[in-house]
């Protein structure tokens, strides 16, 4: 086998056998042998056997000598010495100390297994050790020089497609060091059968090469070696991977191109997270600056809903008068009457809360408006309710329509007096106090069967907010996701980094009954409990059955339209001119719709 000695400047004298294809000296710790010396390059030199010979060949402008004289290429004889510094070696081409591997056994592989098994090895140290990294430059970086020294290539490159473009992204020399002006170092032609046939290639001496010996690129970037394999996602092509050496022909063989062609295929799943990571940041910084321009004050939304209710709530604000907060469970009552306090003239007084459903009726009245020592069992102390808590604020009820008839009794009087009375107590007490309600009830048809008073209704109802479900606020219900996804993983500080495309998909067609409390209780459970880098449909527990149906595309349509005008006769209150005005259409086309409703309206209560 052959084998250099190694004759330290301190006189000690070691024996390196020269198993592999490619043998690295330098100073650097990664190196096959390693020379301590500081006038020694990181990666000094190299030597290469080809099948035939072994060819030393510095890397860059390092200093090698040969039998005394420098050389930049020279092919290595028994018994030659070479100079690395203050480091000579003798190249020995048939070591006695034990049998001896010829020329041929090398390269038919008897001592390239080693190799192989290094390079795999160092395949599984890399993607062990970025499998949890997501920053794009860095990473790439890694991963190419990782490819150079798996290879053995004195450059490498990492071509992504972008906007259907390839562009450099990485160009790496041997040093670990980037390169200028990388596109200048490619070979056209041979980037374009890698294009076109998505198969990996190899060329052991590109200037000789039946195929490519006559292509510009090729002769003008005098090239000798070069791999070439592809980064594919599924069936599209990512981008590629781009080995070679300008000095050394015979570098690349199948055994070089199929390790290659493993590491390229993790790295492409690799390079595919980290891209659709990075992507993801890029969108967090956009949703940001569209979460500020949606904004008002915490509240977020831009459905054209949601921008009637913001103009609603500007105006109301800076007034005294009550308002009644109407919308489905979930769908952010109370964020809305708080936010009509902020902006109020009251905004340094109390903001008090009381869920009127969720106190028990023998308690609520006490709760509401006090009571005094000895005026019920259990009523040690005298004690204020939420109205004199809420004095020089705002009061805000919620859940108003579960109130019990006598206590609405009670309520009108204190609205319309602006006095309560403790229990067990016959004195009047002033507050001043603004009154906001909310409900997810009809209290028109409450009113209908004699559960709530129409007075107290009236008192309430001097505005009405009338909040939509996430189901009909279309955009809003995705930027909702995000803000609360970035909201929580920060909370818990979670490794999750965005919805993977079927998550979105399924949180758009998901139909929220619990609103928007509902998204944020799916979304929290799922930032804690995910184990992937991306949250998936299961994660926020939302499964095809949970789903509408997918409709055919006519059927669809129709559902939308019959959605649309329902909604511009709302907004218009029901006129039925200026609907088919701002719609564009025949205001006949507006009555046909209304008698199809009513027909629908009919046969669903038969």
């Amino acid at each position: 086998m052959p084998v250099f000695e190694i004759k330290a400047p301190d006189g000690a004298v070691s024996r390196v056998p020269l198993r592999k294809r490619i043998t690295s000296f330098g100073s650097a710790a990664d190196c096959d042998v390693v020379l301590d010396d500081r006038d020694v390059e990181a990666i000094h030199c190299q030597i290469h056997f080809d099948g035939r010979g072994f060819y030393l060949a510095p890397i860059d402008d390092a200093t090698v000598f040969v039998n005394g004289r420098r050389k930049r290429k020279h092919q290595l004889s028994d018994g030659e010495t070479v100079t690395v510094g203050a480091t000579e070696l003798r190249f020995v081409l048939l070591d006695h100390g034990e049998d001896p591997l010829t020329p041929a056994e090398v390269a038919n592989g008897e001592a390239a297994h080693p190799a192989d098994v290094a390079a795999y090895e160092r395949l599984t140290a890399f993607s062990n050790r970025l499998l949890g990294t997501y920053e794009l430059p860095e990473l790439l970086e890694e991963l190419m020089d990782a490819v150079i020294a798996v290879t053995g290539a004195s450059k490498g490159f990492l071509v992504l497609f972008e906007e259907n473009e390839p562009r450099v992204r990485v160009a790496r020399n041997l040093k670990s060091e980037n390169i200028d002006d990388a596109i200048e170092h490619l070979s056209d032609s041979i980037v374009a059968k890698v294009v076109r046939t998505k198969r990996p290639l190899f060329v052991s001496d590109a200037l000789n090469d039946e195929e490519f010996s006559s292509s510009k690129s090729i002769l003008r970037l005098n090239v000798s070696s070069v791999m070439c394999t592809p980064l594919m996602d599924k069936d599209s092509l990512m981008g590629l991977i781009y080995v070679g050496s300008d000095t050394i022909a015979q570098l690349f063989d199948d055994r070089t191109l199929k390790i290659l062609t493993v590491f390229t295929a993790q790295a492409s799943l690799i390079v595919k997270n980290a891209l659709l990571i990075n992507e993801l940041r890029g969108d967090k910084a956009l949703l940001s600056k569209r979460i500020d321009k949606m904004r008002f004050g915490r509240i977020i939304g831009s459905c054209p809903a949601m921008r009637e209710v913001f103009r609603k709530l500007e105006k109301v604000a800076t007034t005294d008068i009550s308002v009644l907060i109407t919308g489905e469970t979930g769908t952010g009552k109370e964020l809305i009457a708080a936010e009509i306090h902020e902006r109020s003239s009251r905004a340094k007084g109390p903001f008090v809360t009381i869920n009127c459903g969720a106190i028990p009726e023998n308690l609520l009245e006490s709760e509401l408006f006090g009571h005094v020592k000895g005026a019920f069992t259990g009523a040690v102390a005298n004690k204020r309710g939420k109205f004199h808590v809420a004095d020089g604020g705002t009061l805000f009820l919620d859940e108003i329509g579960e109130l019990p008839g006598q206590l609405q009794v009670k309520l009108l009087r204190a609205l319309q007096e602006k006095t309560v009375v403790r229990v067990g107590d016959t004195r009047p007490e002033r507050v001043d106090i603004r009154f906001l309600a909310a409900t997810n009830k009809d209290l028109a048809e409450e009113i209908k069967h004699g559960r709530f008073r129409e007075d107290l209704y009236y008192r309430l109802n001097v505005v009405n907010i009338q909040l939509p479900p996430l189901r009909e606020r279309g955009d809003d219900v995705m930027i909702i996701a995000r803000y609360l996804f970035q909201r929580y993983t920060e909370e818990f500080s979670a490794s999750v980094k965005g919805f993977s495309p079927n998550a979105s998909v399924a949180i758009r067609r998901y139909a929220w009954p619990g609103n928007i409390r509902q998204l944020e209780n799916h979304i929290k459970k799922a930032v804690v409990l995910a184990e992937k880098a991306l949250l998936s449909p299961a994660d926020l527990g939302l499964t095809s059955d949970d789903l509408p149906p997918i409709l055919p595309l006519a059927q669809a349509k129709d559902e939308f339209q019959r959605r649309y005008i329902n909604e511009v006769l709302a907004r218009n209150s029901g006129n039925r001119t200026k609907t088919a005005r701002d719609l564009g259409v025949d205001p006949r086309t507006i009555f046909r719709h209304l008698e199809r409703e009513e027909e629908l309206r009919r046969t669903a209560t038969e």
